[in-house]
């Protein structure tokens, strides 16, 4: 619970009150934080300082830089022009990255074993940090997907072998020992573009948290296990969106629950003011709920990529990545792992279970 409603406190401008509060909670359920890791709050982490913007105007900006960049690099080899139709626009870019996220989700969903939460959401903010100041035509984010899950199963301490890792691969064994000498090539790479920052502070535990809080605390609500499955689908459908890279995790997991309340039509503004400490400051509580309106709007205009337009942009995508134009100089490409095909296996009962009202076509 280090990071339950500090951040939001922080952002609220309430710091002093809801710190005293976590500190008596702590006090209370007598539950030392378990690790040095744990023990890092989200408010002095490099998260906070380098990885939260402000608004989305500001990753809107990194994107195009990005983009702008590699177009100079490339130009600059002397294999394309400035404006060469083969090279992908910021907004092409960006799909393609939607595109690969999902299949990155995929891929973690159906991992053996099974892989927790805060993997996954520790691979999904790497995916984003690392293509918010890099070229998709630069770095494919199919082996970069996998880099990034690979890294968080490291640095989350998720206790699985390179070989039980590349094994969820659709690949026969010198398939996945060439992927994985990929993964493992890109890996410093991956590392060096994060800039070291490595620690990432997910929504899961603070949304535990608050579930706890509300069982202990908030006696209106009888049984706060029935937020669980929306807040679970909020959560779910939250990590496709820029929020984690916007909202701090206490934010998003208080989000979670106000919103499956809401569905459930329950009213959580009591708890919101009385327990969390926001009657006394209306404008702290006006300015939460609306970065909590802010984040359902991203889950609204969220539009999944469409899959005749991935078929183009992954065509050129191919393109700009094939030894004819070879714009990719950092490392050079290994035969056997080509194909998305490969990424992850799949049950055929799980893939008669995908639907067209599904984000994207399964994998």
């Amino acid at each position: 619970m280090s990071e339950l409603v500090y951040a939001v406190g922080c952002e609220a401008g309430l710091e002093s009150a809801l710190v005293r509060w976590w500190l008596c909670a702590l006090a209370r359920s007598r539950c030392p934080l378990r690790s040095g890791r744990l023990a890092g709050m989200y408010h002095s982490s490099t998260q906070r300082r380098h990885w939260t913007f402000r608004s989305e105007e500001e990753l809107v900006r990194c994107r195009a830089d990005a983009n702008r960049k590699f177009r100079c690099k490339a130009v600059a080899n002397g294999k394309v022009r400035q404006n060469d139709s083969l090279l992908l626009e910021t907004r092409e870019e960006l799909t393609i990255c939607k595109y690969y996220e999902k299949k990155l989700l995929d891929f973690c969903s159906v991992f053996k074993p099974a892989m927790p939460r805060s993997v996954v959401g520790t691979a999904t903010m790497y995916f984003k940090r690392f293509y918010l100041n890099n070229s998709v035509m630069e770095y494919h984010p199919r082996i970069i997907m996998l880099t990034c899950a690979f890294l968080a199963c490291k640095v989350d301490e998720f206790n699985v072998s390179s070989a039980q890792f590349v094994g969820n691969l659709r690949e026969n064994p010198p398939g996945q020992e060439k992927a994985l000498e990929q993964i493992l090539e890109y890996e410093l790479l991956l590392i060096q573009q994060l800039n070291f920052h490595l620690i990432v502070h997910n929504p899961f535990r603070p949304f535990e948290g608050f579930l706890i809080d509300l069982k202990t605390r908030y006696p209106l609500l009888e049984n706060p296990e029935v937020l669980r499955k929306a807040a679970d689908d909020f959560l779910n459908r939250v990590a496709l969106t820029d929020a984690y890279l916007l909202f701090t995790p206490s934010q998003i997991a208080l989000t979670a629950i106000v919103s499956s309340a809401s569905r459930a039509g329950i009213n959580m503004e009591s708890y919101l003011s009385e327990c969390l400490t926001l009657k006394e400051n209306r404008t702290s509580l006006s300015q939460l709920l609306d970065g909590m309106k802010c984040m359902k709007n991203l889950i609204k205009k969220y539009e999944p990529p469409r899959p005749e337009e991935v078929t183009v942009l992954k065509q050129k995508l191919e393109k700009c990545h094939s030894s004819e134009l070879a714009l990719n100089t950092h490392l050079k490409k290994r035969k056997g792992y080509e194909d998305d095909e490969y990424i992850t296996k799949k049950s055929k009962m799980e893939e008669e279970e995908w639907t067209d009202d599904d984000l994207v076509d399964s994998l």
